[in-house]
């Protein structure tokens, strides 16, 4: 098997960061909302000058918490311009100057408006990072090992959130807080100014024409013995001959504009396969099981649930590295066969067992369904964004797959406890009919991506 050199691997490394800083932002605010929103002191004293907490009530720190996912939304739209204007290492290089601004506003700051506009920032560098990441990645990872270096976009999303929920529970203290944020600020600082060191993407050498720059990065990633195979492999897509484009050359130098990715049939495969398999991600009730676990189990375990959370989050963060090894042995769709039918079985579990009024079975079941989530429905997307395209159309196409990805996400983390006391009607033994919607749902959005990918 083909692999990195030691430059490659840290250029891996230095990639990720984005999706790191992306799972980081996810629960950042999560462990260290009591001293933030001032529930642990009457008075607000001072530390360097600044408050030590700042006066939030749980409508508004739920309103500054989603600016993050507004931002998100925002980059994951400019990303494509972002990609093809600077190229994958640019805008990689812009999303950390926009997470260091960022996170730093959010660190110093006095009130809840600058609070707001941090949680923005950082949400846009997301948004660009996410995008750009995977695309990134397989351009820099030799075929032979693309969907396995693909997984390290999900790996380093779990990671962040583990490492924001241990520092949280370190520094949740009135002075200790604003070092959560100030660490993400010098990670993305130091990821700029580490940027100097990293090759641009082959691939996107290529495609402008600077031949002689692509051969010596291909050489610095896999050494002297692969650099041939770079003309070879460089520009394969993974859907089916007879179905794949076929680019002028002109096309393969102009990178494809998101109006001509919606109004154009030659990408509208591709476009729908990593749509689907977006929504399938997020449809899959994902978010509102981390966001919600303790209100979920809160009737059934009340003592136990906060546990319960912990639990989910150590199981998202073991079971992501199984499909590094299963990928490129079982493929990118099998995979998530398994995964959507371990889903859909959790989620019938979940909504019985909570329906009856049972504390093991659901307990057990949002577990296993986190367990099925890690080992397909969260990498494979990310795995195949740039697997069933051409280069030039990667970024538009990752840009408005993204953008349904952050939308869904914003939905569902909206109406999830809504729908649920809908549903359940005012009776607390019906709170499981809300697992039958997502069921539903998942179920339907992963037929129609299976029927379309071939992979």
């Amino acid at each position: 098997m083909k692999s990195f050199t030691r430059y490659g691997w840290l250029v891996c490394l230095w990639v990720l960061t984005a999706s790191f800083q992306y799972g980081y932002h996810i629960s950042a605010l999560n462990q260290i909302q009591d001293v933030l929103t001032c529930r642990r002191t009457t008075d607000i004293p001072t530390n360097y000058g600044l408050p030590t907490c700042i006066p939030m009530n749980d409508a508004t720190f739920s309103l500054v918490t989603s600016f993050f996912t507004l931002g998100g939304l925002c980059g994951s739209l400019f990303a494509n311009i972002a990609m093809d204007r600077y190229g994958r290492k640019g805008a990689s290089r812009l999303s950390a100057v926009v997470n260091t601004v960022g996170a730093l506003l959010s660190a110093v700051a006095t009130s809840v408006p600058l609070m707001a506009v941090g949680r923005f920032f950082v949400g846009v560098a997301a948004g660009i990072g996410i995008c750009v990441g995977p695309i990134y990645l397989a351009e820099v990872a030799h075929p032979d090992i693309r969907g396995s270096i693909g997984i390290g976009t999900q790996l380093a999303i779990v990671i962040g959130i583990m490492v924001t929920q241990v520092m949280g529970f370190v520094f949740a203290t009135p002075r200790h807080w604003r070092l959560v944020l100030l660490f993400s600020t010098a990670l993305s600082a130091l990821q700029y100014f580490t940027s100097c060191f990293v090759t641009e993407s082959p691939i996107y050498l290529k495609r402008l024409g600077l031949l002689d720059q692509q051969k010596h990065a291909v050489q610095h990633l896999w050494g002297n013995d692969l650099r041939r195979d770079a003309e070879e492999h460089s520009e394969q897509p993974l859907l089916s001959e007879d179905t794949a484009p076929s680019p002028s050359i002109a096309e393969e130098r102009n990178a494809v504009t998101l109006p001509q990715l919606l109004l154009s049939s030659n990408y509208r495969r591709a476009l729908l396969i990593v749509v689907f398999a977006m929504s399938s991600q997020q449809l899959s009730g994902i978010n509102a099981v981390l966001y919600y676990s303790n209100a979920i189990l809160s009737k059934a375990l009340p003592t136990l649930a906060p546990y319960v959370s912990l639990v989910i989050t150590v199981v998202n963060f073991l079971m992501t590295f199984p499909p590094i090894f299963l990928i490129e042995r079982l493929g990118r769709k099998q995979l998530m066969r398994i995964s959507v039918a371990g889903a859909l079985i959790s989620h019938f579990a979940v909504g019985y067992g909570l329906n009856k009024g049972m504390v093991t079975l659901p307990s057990i079941a949002i577990i296993v369904f986190v367990m099925s989530f890690a080992i397909g429905l969260g990498p494979v997307p990310f795995v195949i964004i740039p697997e069933v395209a051409p280069p030039h159309a990667s970024s538009s196409i990752s840009s408005v797959a993204l953008t349904a990805n952050w939308i869904l996400n914003f939905i569902i983390g909206l109406v999830f406890l809504p729908l649920r006391n809908l549903l359940a009607n005012g009776d607390p033994v019906k709170e499981g009919r809300v697992f039958y919607v997502f069921a539903g749902a998942l179920f339907c959005t992963s037929l129609c991506f299976s029927s379309l990918y071939r992979g």
